[in-house]
């Protein structure tokens, strides 16, 4: 007997028909950085028995496709159902989803959804606008320790599914309302008769697990068993942790459609990339999708049905509507996916997909591409032309070899008419170090007006993974083995200014900031137009005292359509400490505006209001500060001055013990408290304050105080 709802036919394979079900719950998980070769139900390594188990119960998609190879704008495109260039994200840093945006939450809000989002990392964080619609977006997943750092801690699906499961049960347990039990899709029927197109009690929840992310370090059992793939180790724990809410959905009275996909791929060293970003090969622009209804009494059993159509990111929107019994917009580029007929559709539909962060963030040749059926064209200075068909591993370029066929897919690519990226928004410092932490290494090149084969990013992937290493061998410890490869990468391309900016950082952190300062200065001697060199230049001389020249150099900075808030922000303190305080504050506030979810701004002004002896306001502004980031060494640091000035040295010292915990490289804080501690005559209390200062603290900038310190010790340093 076959059951009501699912099709099949003598000598074919099963046909999965997810039913339109008006009030269905919608559960939505996107797994990051998961290849579409990494599941067990596509053949992959990685043991993968929930997603397993869910495959083998809908609808499995063989060719389906991202339209953006980085975390942010492949989320604009499954939520908002667009693609890059219409929705107008191009890249993890420095945009925007538009305050009108329709996505999936704006859509189903309205019609009596209740709407959840639970996210995994910073680049899907609420400051970037993808929380439209939600009623709770949970983006807890902790800050960095201090702006300077490269590592961060990841908020696993082990701690991101408990958090949907139990929002989840206490939407069910509010939003019973009894006999919707049934069997079959008779059950399913029944819901729909009983329920409403205004769907009281449903919810729309979706999931971002970052877990296959690098860097991979999956947690036991996963990291023995998987310890020579340790990415696949990653996608195994990532299934475990998310077996518990499927198996919750599954019991659940009431339907829900559940949709999985990765928002893009990992190369693992495919055509010499290692992570993603860069280039749109299969193997980072392809992924898994699976669709099924389960729960509210549908059918169980192995119904699966593989489908080898072309399934777009942009078709998930359309496809969640019409399960739902709602229309689609008319505008909306993709199609449902929900029906058979339009699974067996052979119309080839192409699909536009990009790789911006090359031209973005490097000053390299822009990526974008079209797929039509199993044909797929890249428009670069050497362009690629591959027949997925006979050539999956996109080994051997066609371009070229029939005219025909290259002109045919450039029309169909210039067809999309899509735009160049738009002008990027300036991320604050914080930002930028959560961004830095997670591997997204960005910078902020100016288009060029014609782009040759050396600007080709097949000729510079070896630049790309150089600028990865250097960063992770920073961050090892190993900060002699990153200057030598930023120099390398100069040397070769002395137009790439991300490399004199970490070069620089190095040199800053090491405590040489005359180095830092010459490096900077030869970035722009030789031609970088990037703002942020000259915004981090301004920031070292103000910091080394030459107010007068970074004052110059800021202040024109300070004047264009989007300028770089680290830039604003230096010039602020020039200004502070140039003894122009009521310029200071409208620059910090102007900060302020730009970037409310800093608390770099909250702490600069708390600072001006210490300096005019305003006490009760600093530390009024110091808490706001903590709001905004709890985990802010300098917030708490601040609190601790306004206690000293008010009177209250043992808060201070309780504030500043604080800060060190956050940051042991607050040298601020080091020296105060133990300078404080010393002057109030308890120098075994001061000791370890002190000899730390002085043997972390650069001499570059402290000179001064690390005699001071000294002195206090006895004229003893610590060896």
């Amino acid at each position: 007997m076959v059951p009501a709802g699912f099709l099949v036919a003598c000598g074919r394979q099963p046909i999965a028909e997810p039913a339109v079900i008006p009030g269905q719950n919608v559960l939505l998980v996107t797994i990051d950085t998961l290849r579409a070769d990494a599941l067990g139900c596509y053949g992959g390594p990685a043991t993968t028995p929930a997603l397993d188990r869910l495959a083998a119960g809908g609808v499995r998609f063989t060719f389906a496709h991202a339209h953006a190879v980085t975390t942010l704008a492949s989320h604009a495109s499954i939520l908002t159902g667009t693609y890059p260039f219409q929705h107008g994200i191009r890249d993890n840093s420095g945009y925007r989803l538009p305050a009108e945006a329709r996505t999936v939450s704006t859509l189903l809000k309205p019609r009596g959804y209740r709407t959840a989002a639970f996210v995994g990392a910073f680049p899907v964080h609420s400051r970037f606008g993808l929380n439209q619609g939600f009623d709770v977006y949970d983006d807890r997943f902790g800050d960095t320790r201090a702006p300077d750092e490269f590592a961060m801690p990841e908020r696993p699906a082990s701690v991101v599914v408990p958090l949907a499961r139990s929002w989840i049960a206490a939407q069910d347990r509010a939003g019973k309302t009894g006999g919707q039990e049934g069997s079959g899709s008779a059950g399913a029927r029944a819901f729909q008769a009983s329920g409403s197109s205004e769907s009281s009690g449903s919810w729309f929840v979706w999931v971002h697990l970052f877990d296959p992310h690098a860097p991979y370090r999956p947690p036991a059992p996963f990291d023995a068993q998987y310890a020579s793939q340790p990415y696949y180790g990653e996608v195994a724990a990532t299934d475990a942790a998310l077996a518990p809410l499927l198996d919750d959905v599954r019991a659940a009275p009431r339907p829900t459609l559940v949709i999985v996909t990765g928002d893009h791929g990992e190369s693992l060293g495919d055509h010499g990339e290692q992570s993603h970003g860069l280039f749109a090969y299969e193997s980072t622009l392809r992924v898994p999708m699976i669709i099924a209804e389960i729960g509210g009494g549908t059918p169980v059993g192995n119904r699966v049905e593989v489908s080898r159509i072309a399934a777009r990111h942009i078709d998930i929107l359309p496809t969640i509507l019409e399960a739902t019994g709602q229309a689609s917009p008319a505008d909306l580029p993709g199609r449902s996916l929900l029906t058979a007929p339009e699974r067996r559709d052979a119309l080839p539909r192409a699909s536009y997909f990009e790789a911006m962060g090359g031209m973005l963030n490097r000053g390299w040749a822009p990526l974008a591409g079209v797929l039509v059926d199993r044909e797929k064209y890249v428009d670069l200075p050497v362009a690629e032309r591959y027949d997925l068909a006979v050539d999956a591993a996109e080994l051997t370029n066609l371009a070229g070899r029939s005219p025909e066929r290259d002109r045919a897919l450039a029309a169909s690519l210039r067809g999309f008419n899509a735009t160049a990226p738009g002008q990027r928004q300036a991320e604050g410092a914080d930002a930028a170090a959560r961004l830095r932490a997670l591997g997204y290494v960005a910078g902020n090149a100016p288009a060029k007006a014609r782009y040759t084969e050396a600007d080709d990013p097949k000729k510079l992937v070896d630049l790309d993974q150089a600028v990865h290493d250097a960063v992770a061998a920073f961050t090892a410890g190993r900060a002699t083995d990153a200057i030598q490869i930023y120099q390398r990468v100069i040397a070769r391309r002395p137009d790439m200014a991300i490399a004199y900016r970490h070069l620089a950082f190095i040199d800053w952190q090491r405590g040489d900031p005359s180095a830092a300062v010459d490096t900077l200065r030869r970035a722009m001697k030789a031609g970088v137009t990037d703002p942020r060199v000259a915004g981090q230049l301004g920031g070292y001389l103000t910091d080394t005292g030459h107010l007068d020249e970074a004052i110059r150099l800021l202040e024109p900075l300070a004047g264009v359509p989007a300028v770089d808030v680290d830039a604003l922000n230096a010039l602020g303190i020039a200004y502070a400490q140039g003894r122009r305080a009521a310029d200071a504050k409208s620059i910090f506030e102007r900060v302020l505006s730009i970037d409310p979810g800093s608390s770099v701004p909250l702490e600069n002004l708390g600072t001006l209001a210490l300096d005019r002896g305003d006490a009760a306001e600093a530390r009024r502004l110091f808490e706001r500060a903590l709001h905004v980031n709890p985990a802010s060494s300098r917030a708490h640091a601040g609190l601790g001055n306004a206690a000293l000035k008010g009177g209250d040295s043992a808060a201070a010292i309780q504030e500043w013990r604080r800060a060190l915990d956050l940051d042991a490289r607050n040298f601020d804080a080091l020296y105060n408290a133990g300078t404080t501690l010393a002057r109030a005559g308890d120098l075994r209390g001061a000791r370890p304050f002190l000899e730390q200062f002085i043997r972390t603290a650069p001499p570059a900038l402290y000179a001064k105080d690390l005699e001071d310190a000294a002195r206090l010790l006895g004229g003893r340093r610590s060896p």
